[in-house]
């Protein structure tokens, strides 16, 4: 009866520390630090001699020693085990593979150091989860012992428990991870946004407006307005063909050549601008990417606008009622290092308006799938022609929203109106 009680007591004794490893499945711990617990509470739950736990590297096709309690580390050292074992096999197969004596076996591969190192007995099972091995749990005995079928079952146990923890663990590193990413990518995006001026120039005779509504927290696109002297200022629009981070990189890229290449240019020297914009986006861009930009020089004293339309979407000339595209120019950049490109310099009167745009603008859809589209664009523009240019934007965006509703949108929206007035002075 008493030793009926005595192992009453330490099954219950078993149960609680088996129960301790959920507190391992569920806890916030490293990989490293989940390994090591396990491997120690194996130990001190079964009472034998010391544990050991290796993962499997499926490129390597072998199994990593990641952790051990019990055992030294020149036998942590003593050489690769491949899944090809014959004990690693027969584990993975699903069986708890029992080797009564190390010391004179033929499945054991480093005798003289399982020797030296004062084991004798092993019980090998496999860690799975869904029921896909992910490494080995090994327990030692340094005398000779027979394992009884509940010594397997509590193994497997153990196994099944840690094959959990590890994952877990694996999962609570990758969340971190994306979160270091997220908070990158949250940083990235605050910097981008700051490369983006934020309001538009002040200029006698000239209403300007524009906006940037990433729909990521780094995107592709962007524009600049640059100062080229006292009566021309440029302005650029472009759109980098990717989404996120690799897009952020080029379009940074772009914005600082576009930046430096802008110093002097005027007539051909604009078509200098593009031909080396062109040269590098192409050793910048790798296939399948490219950047659509439209780049334009506004003089305004004479009242022209000089322009090159490399591939993007067409800005509209609003006059007298009427859109007149603006779409001189050539192929997008980053394809062909030898395209040539063309021109064209257009006289502006007053109340004319020019509308600069990104693809994101008009792509938007809806939840019936349904484009907002250009004929959209310009049929709410010209409702919205006599309010200012910031208050016509607002307009256009609010016509768009709600169009698409609730919809998520998958692409940046850039937007710059320019409307022609009657100078201050006048």
């Amino acid at each position: 009866m008493l030793i009926m009680l005595s192992k009453t007591k330490e099954q219950i004794e078993r149960d609680e520390q088996i129960y301790q490893l959920t507190t391992l499945v569920a806890g916030r711990f490293t990989l490293q630090e989940a390994l090591d617990k396990l491997a120690e509470a194996a130990v001190k739950i079964t009472g034998f001699k010391a544990c050991s736990i290796r993962l499997l590297d499926e490129e390597a096709g072998d199994l990593k020693m990641r952790s051990t309690y019990g055992l030294s580390e020149e036998y942590r050292n003593k050489g690769p085990v491949t899944k090809d074992d014959p004990v690693i096999k027969s584990a993975f197969a699903g069986n708890a593979v029992v080797l009564d004596d190390m010391r004179d076996d033929n499945r054991v591969s480093y005798k003289d150091s399982t020797i030296k190192e004062g084991l004798v007995g092993q019980l090998t099972v496999a860690m799975k989860f869904r029921d896909k091995p992910i490494g080995v749990l090994r327990l030692y005995s340094g005398k000779p012992v027979h394992f009884e079928d509940g010594d397997m079952d509590l193994a497997r146990a153990i196994g099944s428990q840690c094959a959990v923890a590890i994952t877990n663990a694996r999962l609570y590193a990758e969340a971190i991870e994306a979160a270091r990413i997220t908070e990158q990518m949250r940083l990235a995006g605050h910097i981008q946004r700051r490369m983006i001026p934020e309001k538009a120039p002040k200029v006698s005779g000239y209403d300007i407006a524009a906006t940037y509504i990433p729909c990521f927290d780094v995107g592709g696109d962007f524009y600049d307005f640059l100062k080229l002297s006292d009566n021309k200022i440029a302005i650029a629009i472009a759109d980098v063909i990717g989404k996120g981070i690799p897009a952020a990189i080029i379009t940074s890229s772009f914005r600082g050549a576009l930046r430096a290449y802008s110093e002097t240019h005027w007539s051909d020297e604009l078509l200098e601008t593009i031909r080396r914009l062109n040269k590098m986006a192409c050793q910048e861009c790798a296939p399948g990417e490219f950047i659509s930009l439209f780049y334009g020089i506004l003089d305004t004293k004479q009242r022209t606008v000089t322009y090159c339309n490399c591939g993007h979407e067409p800005p509209a000339l609003y006059r007298d009622k009427h859109f007149i595209d603006l779409n001189k120019g050539g192929l997008v950049l980053g394809v062909l290092a030898d395209a040539e490109y063309q021109y064209e310099t257009i006289e502006l009167k007053e109340s004319d308006y020019l509308l600069f745009y990104t693809d994101g603008l008009i792509d938007a859809v809806n939840f019936e799938g349904d484009i907002w589209g250009r004929e959209r664009l310009l049929q709410t523009f010209d409702k919205c022609k006599k309010d200012s240019a910031s208050q016509m934007i607002n307009n256009i965006l609010g016509f768009r929203r709600r169009f698409v509703g609730l919809a998520p949108q998958v692409d940046d929206t850039s937007m710059i109106i320019v409307n022609v007035i009657k100078p201050a002075s006048i």
